[in-house]
């Protein structure tokens, strides 16, 4: 008899042993790269690109051998950003712990065999299967609360793939507006010079003392010193713009010109305001770490119940005697009654709800602060650029007086360098204004609605936005 026991007690071993190997997975070691793997051809990123799950950008064509676009560099940040692949990684690592909260307890089996010291007694054994059923309890709130933690992070993770989108395109507007201004400041050292050559031309004739060349040498210098930093910082844009798109430093990017900005529909901005918080990304992802976060305040009001664990057992003693029952194991919620858990958990859902609505208080109040702006910035360029019209004919009328003799070069030269400085500032202008717009843009969480031409029917605020939700 205690062989057949022995028998079915290693059987019963064993058979517990398969079933926990059948889930088992498998150990596959990753060897870590020791050569740099920035990207040094366009054409990988855009087949990765042409994979994205973000509205308004997986659709845009890509060609490489022509000159990228701002939408296509948006699509080419999201595909090779170095760090939106650790942050993917990183939602995968919490998507596997909102799936680990959702597994049932495993089955819990023991085994104890004793061996008498003294002749004439057999063998002891004590065999037994108990489950913990109190995890059952919990068990929908549990996964209730590991679903909404996958919307979080797949929400989350959209909101920061636009974050680098936005990022993408204020680099591509940095390094347009700096290449335009560089020509600019470029005209604006040949102009300084030829005033310095005619001052000392004028100083070898006898008609300029000494002292009154330092001010045509000093505006010469100056005007080097700001184009030299405008290519200082072009450089820095550029490397910074390869950086985000995880490409080597080497790789020369061929940029499209930008194309000049449009009229915003502002009745339908401030109309997509009132769908807020259904649109954007880390608005979703709030609301459904909230969700989560309620979820599990629940599981931590339902564990306060007596936990219940039951099992069966069979045993021998050493005088051959054999028994069969079972256990039962209830915790007495006397002294602690997971009281401190739904405390913890209280004070979280109050601070996770009390964040929401911050961060929606916020966001309103940063859009409406922009559109403000966005007014006074058109009011600003169409001044500035009304002024640059003007003296642009000044400038002309002033060459071609200097060409009949009645005007001095130097005098040429001063309207000539105040036309530059306007253009500068309409640059400048410019450069808020689209910066303005890609930070609304990231803001409202979709396209921005511009004005439609009279011919064309007007669209509502819902046609014009398209909700940014990953599907």
């Amino acid at each position: 008899m205690l062989s057949i026991i022995l028998n079915f007690a290693s059987h019963a071993a064993v058979l517990a042993l398969a079933l926990a190997l059948v889930g088992c997975v498998g150990y596959q070691p990753l060897q870590l790269a020791e050569t740099p793997t920035a990207a040094h051809d366009l054409r990988s990123l855009g087949l990765a690109a042409q994979t994205l799950d973000l509205p308004g950008l997986a659709s845009h064509a890509f060609d490489p051998a022509q000159p990228l676009d701002m939408t296509t560099v948006a699509m080419l940040a999201v595909a090779g950003n170095p760090d939106l692949k650790l942050a993917r990684a990183d939602a995968g690592i919490a998507r596997a712990q909102a799936f680990a909260a959702g597994l049932l307890p495993d089955p819990q089996f023991s085994l104890t065999h004793d061996r008498p010291g003294k002749a004439g007694f057999s063998n002891a054994f004590n065999a037994g299967l108990s489950l913990d059923f109190g995890s059952l309890i919990t068990l929908s709130a549990r996964r209730d609360a590991a679903g909404s933690d996958e919307r979080k992070v797949d929400l989350a993770l959209l909101w920061q793939e636009w974050q680098v989108v936005a990022q993408a395109r204020k680099l591509f507007v940095g390094i347009s507006m700096l290449e335009r201004s560089r020509t600019l400041l470029a005209q604006g050292v040949a102009l300084t010079g030829e005033r310095l050559s005619a001052a000392r031309q004028a100083l070898a004739a006898g008609n300029l003392t000494l002292d009154a060349i330092s001010p045509y040498e000093v505006a010469q210098a100056d005007a080097q010193r700001q184009l030299d930093e405008q290519t200082r910082q072009m450089r820095q844009a550029r490397a910074a713009l390869n950086a985000l798109l995880g490409l080597a430093p080497d790789v020369q990017l061929a940029l499209a010109p930008m194309q000049p900005p449009t009229q915003l529909d502002e009745g339908a901005v401030r109309a997509a305001l009132q769908h807020l918080a259904a649109r954007r990304p880390d608005l979703l992802a709030l609301s459904a770490g909230y969700e989560a976060q309620e979820a599990r305040l629940r599981a931590a009001v339902l564990a306060q119940f007596p936990s219940l664990t039951m099992g069966f057992t069979r045993a021998r003693d050493t005088s051959r005697l054999y028994t069969s029952g079972f256990s039962l194991g209830v915790s007495l919620p006397v002294f602690n009654g997971n009281r401190g858990n739904i405390a913890v958990e209280t004070a979280t859902r109050q601070r996770l709800h009390d964040e929401y609505q911050n961060r929606v208080n916020a966001a309103r109040a940063e859009i409406a602060q922009i559109l403000d702006d966005q007014a006074l910035l058109h009011s600003q360029l169409g001044s500035t650029r009304a002024t640059v019209q003007a003296l642009s004919s000044t400038a002309q009328a002033a060459g071609q007086a200097y060409a009949a003799r009645q005007m001095t070069l130097v005098s040429v030269v001063d309207l000539q360098t105040a036309l530059l400085a306007k253009r500068m500032d309409a640059l400048a202008l410019e450069r808020t204004l689209f910066e303005q717009r890609i930070a609304l843009q990231a803001l409202l969480g979709g396209e921005l609605p511009q004005v439609l031409p009279e011919a064309h029917a007007p669209r509502t605020a819902s046609e014009t936005i398209q909700p940014q939700e990953k599907k």
